[in-house]
């Protein structure tokens, strides 16, 4: 199946010929569906902080970024395509027929393309827009009042204008203020400097696509001395790219290496899941994960930053009794039972790992050899937001194939839509996942954990797509928050909705969290 050019250019990938043919046999088998048995719940796998609580768990959060190397990582590659998807629509209607066209403005609701021009005025990017159309010898007032809405929007999307179509999220100007607007980037800075600020420093890093490393730097360069002259810090701004090593190999309808047109075998990137390389790489212990797009204006940050410290100091207050206790282990002679006791007690009730047998049915070095495997792992505390509808996976018990439970973010795409039981625990779900977490990625002594030998690879899976019109299979590796930190030690803690705004599609930006005070009412 693979010939000698095929070995060639897998290993100039830096990519192993074993793992191509474990991928090609994966799509031969396919990938087992994740065994829900109950959905995460307040007080059964989801804390609720009281509100008397959240004092000492920001003091604790002050203390670990204190005493840490901290960062706060933003997945930000790829470009806005998709965000976009009903403005090259219309445009594409309005080429083929003015009659489609017209049809397709008839919808008026907050969701359709004719919202969008009509609000036109209140997106943070209007006045750059106005002055591409002027650059273009047209006036934008003028097009919008005529509803020539397809001209508006071709400049808004075509690289004569402003080429939103092609630039990342992160570039893109989210927000105005009284006397600035800001880009999706921006506001992670903002962010970044009243929750993740170690010793006077804000440390990012952001993954991007490599064509947009230096658009970020030029923006990000030219932007962050103001911002460090208002939040009094310092920013230490690093990128990454996602590595060709992590492609996945790409399979016709027979499960044979789709070819390109010179014969070459396509490889395709993996999705979020191989991130994990990137986030591994990290010289720091502790972690901020949130997406690009997961922003809000100033007048609603105060909640967002509030739920960044009160995970933050979950997960310090976790770290204080694992460092603890996993120094006490390192002398076992000198612990007594109910010490032991204590200590599975802790990784049963805080860490969510039950103890797979009777405690009076096991020895004490077994109870000692566990506690040593379940303590010292990675550690994730996730935000989990009470589920209104939207979209994204959500918090589950799991069972793995040796029948222990474990808490997992499991997306749809992982379970089995025949399975009648799965269905009905879904019905059950009362949170999601708003992808907010905290992560500490090194042990009890500093060291960085191997985070590979924490993935359960059985956890990718397989979707449809096409290239220069052939369909093929692509397959994802274990997404980031998903099978990729299936063995770690993972918390969940309910945050309120408030703290979950994302840009999907450009109408979101005409939403309250999204527009200027003075616009509110357009907001939905």
């Amino acid at each position: 199946m693979l010939n000698k050019e095929d070995l060639k250019q897998i290993q100039a990938k830096g990519i192993s010929v074993a793992v191509v043919e474990k991928q090609l046999e994966q799509f031969k088998n396919g990938f087992p569906f994740v065994d829900i048995t109950a959905p995460a719940v307040i007080d059964h796998g989801i804390v609720k902080v009281d509100e008397e609580m959240v004092e000492k768990y920001q003091k604790l959060h002050r203390k670990m970024l204190s005493s840490k190397r901290v960062v706060k990582f933003v997945p930000a590659s790829g470009a806005a395509t998709r965000m976009f998807q009903n403005v090259y629509e219309l445009i594409k209607e309005y080429d083929k027929s003015y009659e489609k066209y017209l049809s397709t403005l008839v919808d008026r609701s907050f969701n359709s393309i004719f919202y969008v021009c009509e609000h036109m005025r209140y997106f943070a990017f209007y006045g750059d827009l106005a002055k591409a159309a002027v650059e273009n010898e047209m006036d934008l007032n003028c097009i919008l009042d005529k509803k020539n809405f397809a001209q508006a929007l071709s400049l808004l999307i075509s690289e004569n204008g402003l080429n939103y179509g092609q630039k990342p999220k992160g570039l893109l100007k989210f927000h105005s203020y009284q006397e600035e607007t800001r880009t999706a980037a921006e506001e992670h800075l903002v962010e970044g400097a009243q929750y993740a600020a170690s010793k006077g420093n804000v440390d990012i890093h952001f993954t991007v696509s490599p064509e947009h490393v230096e658009p970020f730097k030029q923006l990000l360069n030219l932007v962050k001395g103001k911002y460090e002259e208002r939040f009094g810090v310092a920013f230490n701004i690093s990128y990454s790219i996602q590595d060709s090593a992590t492609d996945t190999i790409a399979v016709d309808a027979d499960n044979n290496p789709f070819r390109n047109p010179d014969n070459s075998i396509l490889f395709r990137p993996a999705g979020h899941g191989a991130l994990l390389k990137n986030l591994g790489e990290l010289n720091y212990d502790i972690v901020f994960i949130k997406n690009i797009d997961n922003v809000v204006t100033d007048r609603l940050k105060p909640d967002t930053v509030k739920y960044k410290q009160i995970i933050g100091g979950v997960l310090a207050e976790i770290l204080d009794t694992i460092v603890a206790y996993m120094t006490r282990l390192e002398e076992p002679d000198l612990i007594v039972d109910g010490s032991l006791t204590k200590m599975v007690n802790f990784a049963e009730q805080r860490l969510n790992n039950p103890f797979p047998y009777a405690l009076n049915e096991v020895t004490r070095e077994q109870k000692i050899e566990w506690l040593l495997s379940v303590l010292n792992r990675p550690t994730r505390v996730c935000g989990m937001v009470k589920n209104e509808g939207e979209p994204g996976g959500g918090p589950f018990w799991v069972k793995d194939s040796n029948g222990i439970e474990s808490l997992q973010i499991v997306e749809a795409s992982q379970l089995d839509p025949e399975n009648k039981t799965h269905a009905k625990i879904v019905k059950e779900t009362t949170h999601f996942n708003p992808v907010d977490l905290v992560c500490c990625i090194t042990d009890y002594k500093g060291n960085a954990f191997d985070l590979t030998k924490y993935r359960d690879d059985n956890t990718g899976f397989i979707s449809a797509k096409s290239k220069d019109g052939k369909e093929l299979k692509a397959l994802e590796l274990p997404g980031l928050w998903n099978g990729a930190m299936a063995r770690w030690n993972t918390v969940f803690v309910e945050v309120p909705i408030s703290t979950f705004n994302p840009v999907k599609i450009i109408n979101d930006l005409l939403r309250v969290e999204h527009l200027h005070e003075n616009d509110l009412m357009v907001g939905k």
